[in-house]
């Protein structure tokens, strides 16, 4: 079971990678059936992304590629998210608020984070993708969020983040607010837009936002 497992996985990470709409969607049908965890689905489609991210790069896809696996997976997010949300039902823990920045329309890793948020007890506000900074600024000083993660997979959208932080940080109602970027980053972006943490892993990432909102020192220290 374990083989066909990593097999489907691979499946899908290449589907995604290869804009194969339907047979992303029967992929992920046939995972659900057998008994996967719809968070590993979702990190599969997110290690999809990254390779259409790169193959835009190198200019293999052109924006309509970005917009179709961008389609694609919302339609297996239609699928999924349903499912991992039924799993909590509680008190929020606090109030996170994403987005993709400007000039980038990748998803999969916000809509991942987004899901180990919900499920473990934190309301999100998701601002989509292709955010310009002056968004987040506004969204931030109206709901005054614990948190406002940073998603990013394009190498040419790391300036936009940079001024997003920028602007966040100017912002006497939106400055104290920490920030997490993720994506297509380390720790070299991170130190470059002067976010106060990076990941690549979105329960890195949940466990991070806990850290803040519950006050844990040692974890909001091991940042950058």
């Amino acid at each position: 079971m374990t083989e066909q497992i990593n097999d489907l996985s691979s499946e899908l990470i290449q589907g995604i990678a290869d804009l194969k709409d339907q047979k992303v969607l029967e992929l992920v049908q046939q995972r659900l059936k057998q008994g996967d965890d719809p968070i590993d689905i979702v990190d599969d489609c997110r290690q999809g992304m990254v390779v259409v991210g790169k193959r835009y790069e190198q200019q293999e896809y052109f924006l309509s590629g970005l917009i179709l696996a961008g389609e694609i997976l919302r339609e297996v997010m239609d699928i999924v998210q349903p499912l991992t949300e039924m799993k909590f039902n509680g008190k929020s823990l606090g109030l996170v608020l994403i987005g993709t920045v400007e000039g980038d329309i990748h998803d999969a890793g916000k809509d991942l984070l987004q899901i180990v948020l919900k499920v473990n007890g934190f309301t999100v506000h998701d601002l989509g993708v292709d955010v310009p900074a002056e968004e987040f600024v506004s969204k931030a000083r109206e709901l005054k969020p614990d948190v406002i993660g940073l998603s990013c997979l394009l190498n040419s959208a790391y300036k936009s983040m940079k001024r997003t932080v920028s602007l966040l940080r100017a912002d006497p109602q939106t400055a104290s607010i920490p920030i997490i970027i993720g994506g297509q980053v380390n720790s070299d972006v991170c130190n470059y837009v002067s976010a106060d943490h990076w990941s690549t892993d979105a329960v890195d990432g949940m466990n991070w936002c806990i850290s803040w909102v519950q006050k844990v020192p040692s974890l909001q220290s091991a940042s950058v």
